[in-house]
C-alpha cells in the first residue's frame, strides 16, 4: 500500500513579525509544523511499500531538509498482525545507503536492518524486501541503523494487533512518538561534542547560583566537583539548547491534539523515538495505569510520573471522567526543554502548561559510589568518605581529585584501561528501584523499574549457567564511548551465545551518563527481585549512572545482533557490539 507523499511539516509561521519574535525563544518553545492532525498517517499489513527519501522540515520559520519515509516525519504508522507474514518492500531513494531496524522485533537475523552485521544496507535507487512472520503483538517503533539519519527524521511507530482477545481493555487509542530535532546537522553537534564535550549545557552551576543559594550546593561541593574535573549538571550531551522537542512531529506551540468523550479509557502508545533526549513524562490532573512496556504485557501499576528513555516503550491507560482538557508533558532529564501535547474532547481546547522544574544535580551515587552516599556530598571532605558511610574497599585515603582518574587497580580484568576510560566506579549500585534522576524529590508517585512485573510467567524459568559483566565505559572529555574499555571501531571479540544458553548478565556503568542499552532479536528479564517467574520483559534497559543492571537472558534467537547504546552519538563513538548466537553441542559457527 503507497501512501501518497504528504508534507505535514511545513512553515510553522503565518507571519513575519510573529517568526520574528519566536526568534528570541528558547528551541524547546519553538513551533513545529502545521497541518495538525489527530491521527497519524496509517499503513496496514502484511504488504507494505515505503520509500526513503528527503522533504523539507520547517521550524520556526526556518526550513531544514529531513531524512522521511514516504514524506513524513515520523514515518507512517505501521500496523501488523501477529500471526502474519509481513512483506515490507523498502526503496531508497537517497544519495546514500540506507536500512530499517525493527526495534523490538522478533525475527531472523538477516531481516534485522543492521548493515555490516544482518545484511548490507540499502543502496541508493535500490528496494530490499523485509518478510518475516509476527510473532508478537504490542507497541514498537522501526528506525535507520546507517549513519546518523535516526535523527534527520528516519524513524517511525509500529503497532502489532494481538491474533486473540488483547488483554488491556480501551475505548480509543493515540500513538505517540516523542522525539528531537536541530537544525544543527547531527555530523556537527558530533564533532562539537568532541572538541568540547560540555558544549550544549547552558545550564552549568555559576558564581551567582553559589551566592543566592539557587544552585543548591554548598562551596565545599562545588570546590569538590572542580577538584575532580566533573560537571554536575551534565545530564544530556545534547539538549533543549539546539534541539525543538516534537510529538508527532510537533514543536510545543503546536500543540498536537489527541481527542476523547469523557468516561473513556484511552490507551497512549508512547514511545521515546529520540536520537538523544531521555524524557519524564506526566499529565498533570490525571493518574496513569502502566499495561505495557516494551511491548510486552505488565501487570496494571498506576503512577504520575514516569521516565522514559531513548528506544523504550510504555502503553498507559488514563480515563478522563471531566469535560476539559489535559497537557501532555515530556520534560527532558535535564529540565532544559519539554514537548508538549493535549488530551482534550474537542480541538482548539488547551490546558495550562506547567513550567519547567528546577535542573537537577547529579550525586554520590552518580558517581558510582552508591554505598557511600545516598545523597549529595555534603559533609565530605577530600580524603574521608561521608559522615556515617562505609568506606568502599580502599576510597578512604583517596583524593577527591583523583576520582576521575583511570584506576587500574579497581578495575576488572577483562578491562582494557586505556584513553578510553577516565573513571571506574568504586562502589556501584543497583538502582533499579529507585527514582530516576530528578523525580527522587517530587511529591506524586514515580515509576521504578521495580514496580513492573510481567502479566504472563516467564516462559524460561532455568536457574543462569553462567553469568558475565559488561562493563559501559567511556571518555567524557574526548567523548570516547565503548564496553569494557573499547570502542567497537578497535576490531573487539563479539560477546558469544550457544543457542538456548540462560545467562545472567551484568552491566555495569562507569560513567556519570545515563545509557540505555539495547539487544537486537531478543527480550531478555530484568532482574528486579519482584514475583518469581513473572520479571518484566524488556529489549532495552536504562542503566543509571554509577548503577548496574542486571538480566537473565535465553540466546533462543540464531545468528549475529547489534548490542549498543542507543543514545545514537555514543554508539557512533563506540559502545556498540555484536552478539553472536549459535547452535549448541560444538556445531560449526
Amino acid at each position: 500500500m503507497n501512501l501518497d507523499r504528504r508534507l505535514l511539516l511545513r512553515g510553522a509561521v503565518a507571519g513575519g513579525g510573529l517568526a520574528a519574535l519566536q526568534g528570541f525563544m528558547p528551541a524547546w518553545a519553538q513551533t513545529g509544523s502545521p497541518g495538525l492532525r489527530a491521527d497519524l498517517p496509517t499503513l496496514a499489513g502484511p504488504n507494505i511499500d515505503l520509500t526513503i527519501g528527503q522533504s523539507p522540515f520547517t521550524v520556526n520559520g526556518r526550513t531544514a531538509t529531513a531524512t522521511t519515509i514516504n514524506g513524513v516525519l515520523p514515518a507512517p504508522l505501521l500496523r501488523l498482525r501477529e500471526g502474519q507474514i509481513a512483506r515490507l518492500s523498502v526503496t531508497n531513494t537517497l544519495d546514500e545507503d540506507t536500512s530499517i531496524h525493527w526495534h523490538g522485533i522478533l525475527l531472523p537475523f538477516q531481516m534485522d536492518g543492521v548493515p555490516g552485521v544482518s545484511f548490507p544496507g540499502i543502496r541508493p535507487r535500490e528496494t530490499f524486501v523485509y518478510e518475516f512472520p509476527i510473532r508478537q503483538s504490542g507497541t514498537f517503533w522501526y528506525h535507520s541503523h546507517s549513519g546518523l539519519q535516526e535523527a534527520l527524521g528516519h524513524y517511525g511507530p509500529l503497532v502489532i494487533d494481538p491474533a486473540g482477545a488483547d488483554p488491556v481493555a480501551y475505548d480509543r487509542e493515540h500513538v505517540l512518538v516523542l522525539s528531537d530535532w536541530s537544525f544543527m546537522h547531527p555530523h556537527e553537534i558530533f564533532e562539537k561534542l568532541k572538541k568540547s564535550p560540555g558544549y550544549f549545557n547552558r545550564q552549568r552551576t555559576t558564581l551567582a547560583g553559589l551566592l543566592d543559594g539557587s544552585d543548591r550546593m554548598s562551596l565545599e561541593e562545588r570546590r569538590m566537583w572542580g577538584e575532580m574535573r566533573m560537571d554536575p549538571r551534565d545530564i544530556l550531551d545534547v539538549n533543549g539548547s539546539t534541539y525543538t522537542y516534537l510529538i508527532n512531529g510537533h514543536g510545543p506551540e503546536e500543540n498536537w491534539t489527541g481527542l476523547f468523550r469523557p468516561g473513556e479509557r484511552v490507551r497512549l502508545r508512547i514511545i521515546n523515538a529520540s536520537a538523544m533526549s531521555i524524557f519524564n513524562v506526566r499529565i498533570p490532573g490525571l493518574p496513569m495505569t502502566v499495561v505495557q512496556a516494551d511491548g510486552e504485557n505488565v501487570r496494571p501499576v498506576e503512577t504520575d510520573e514516569f521516565q522514559i528513555s531513548v528506544a523504550e516503550t510504555y502503553d498507559v491507560i488514563v480515563q478522563p471522567t471531566e469535560d476539559r482538557a489535559y497537557t501532555i508533558v515530556s520534560e527532558a532529564i535535564d529540565r532544559s526543554g519539554m514537548g508538549r501535547a493535549t488530551l482534550a474532547p474537542r480541538l482548539g481546547m488547551t490546558a495550562e502548561v506547567p513550567p519547567l522544574r528546577e535542573v537537577p544535580n547529579l550525586t554520590m551515587r552518580d558517581m558510582g559510589m552508591g554505598g557511600m552516599d545516598h545523597g549529595s556530598m555534603s559533609g565530605m571532605d577530600h580524603g574521608s568518605p561521608a559522615a556515617g558511610a562505609a568506606p568502599a574497599d580502599d576510597s578512604a585515603g583517596m583524593s577527591m581529585a583523583g576520582m576521575n582518574m583511570r584506576d587500574p587497580e579497581n578495575a576488572p580484568p577483562d578491562m582494557a584501561v586505556g584513553v578510553g576510560v577516565d573513571m571506574v566506579s568504586m562502589d556501584p549500585a543497583n538502582r533499579l528501584g529507585e527514582r530516576p534522576i530528578g523525580l527522587t524529590d517530587v511529591d506524586h508517585r514515580v515509576l521504578v523499574y521495580t514496580d513492573l512485573v510481567s502479566l504472563q510467567p516467564n516462559r524460561d524459568q532455568r536457574a543462569p549457567s553462567r553469568t558475565m559483566e559488561i562493563h559501559l565505559t567511556g571518555n567524557m572529555e574526548r567523548f570516547m564511548w565503548g564496553f569494557d574499555g573499547r570502542k567497537f571501531s578497535e576490531l573487539v571479540e563479539p560477546i558469544r551465545f550457544e543457542r538456548n544458553e540462560r545467562v545472567r548478565v551484568t552491566l555495569v556503568n562507569d560513567s556519570m551518563m545515563a545509557h540505555p542499552i539495547h539487544l537486537h532479536g531478543h527480550f531478555f528479564e530484568l532482574v528486579t527481585g519482584g514475583p518469581a517467574g513473572h520479571q518484566p520483559l524488556k529489549h532495552t534497559v536504562n542503566v543509571a549512572p554509577g548503577g548496574k543492571v542486571s538480566f537473565d537472558l535465553t540466546a533462543d534467537n540464531p545468528g549475529d545482533w547489534a548490542f549498543h547504546c542507543h543514545l545514537l552519538l555514543h554508539m557512533h563513538a563506540g559502545m556498540f557490539n555484536v552478539v553472536t548466537v549459535r547452535p549448541m553441542e560444538g556445531a560449526a559457527s
